[in-house]
């Protein structure tokens, strides 16, 4: 690889950031582009070609309607002295600004020599495309893991078997806000052993 790519790949992971949600603007994106995303997630490695990743896509009507389910998903899985109203009108309304939600899971596949660890992470690493893609294209994204995220009751929702897993809700959209700087809290000297 060219010294110009790599510096080209380096920015883009080095620039992809989080932004919440509340923090978009509401402009929709090009649902090519949404198409274009999933297929570099496609692309992400995978033991024995299992490619374990499920995506749901949600935007207009559908994302609304899905805010709405979540939120009552929330409230009747949810025993009475826990839930709370702030919690419910959050679920319901963080699609508001959001332009596509894209719901990503890990789907076992049936074959017993793969690890479910293998499969959770060539999902993740599907995800993890997703999002360098996004921030190449200048999209805002968000990995939430909040919500319903990890409760039974969305993964019955989605349709996904026992052992599929719900790894998180990508909201994608723009933002008017100024980029951040990024933040590392340790060097990676310290994550890296020479030998």
């Amino acid at each position: 690889m060219s010294n110009s790519r790599v510096h080209e790949v380096s920015a883009v992971i080095k620039g992809r950031r989080s932004v919440s949600w509340a923090k978009m603007n509401g402009a929709l994106i090009p649902d090519e582009s949404i198409h274009e995303l999933l297929q570099l997630a496609h692309w992400a490695p995978t033991h024995a070609r299992t490619e374990p990743w499920q995506f749901f896509v949600y935007t207009g009507a559908a994302l609304t309607a899905f805010g709405k389910a979540h939120a009552d998903l929330y409230w009747q899985h949810t025993a009475e002295d826990k839930r709370l109203e702030a919690t419910y009108n959050k679920l319901l309304h963080n699609v508001d600004k959001t332009s596509h939600l894209i719901i990503a899971a890990m789907k076992r596949g049936s074959n017993p020599k793969i690890p479910a660890i293998e499969e959770i992470a060539a999902a993740s690493s599907a995800i993890q495309n997703i999002l360098l893609g996004a921030t190449a294209m200048g999209i805002s994204s968000f990995w939430s893991t909040g919500g319903m995220t990890h409760h039974p009751a969305l993964r019955h929702y989605l349709g996904l078997g026992e052992d599929d897993i719900v790894l998180g809700l990508r909201y994608l959209g723009y933002t008017d806000e100024p980029e951040k700087e990024g933040v590392r809290n340790t060097p990676v000297s310290e994550k890296a052993i020479w030998l």
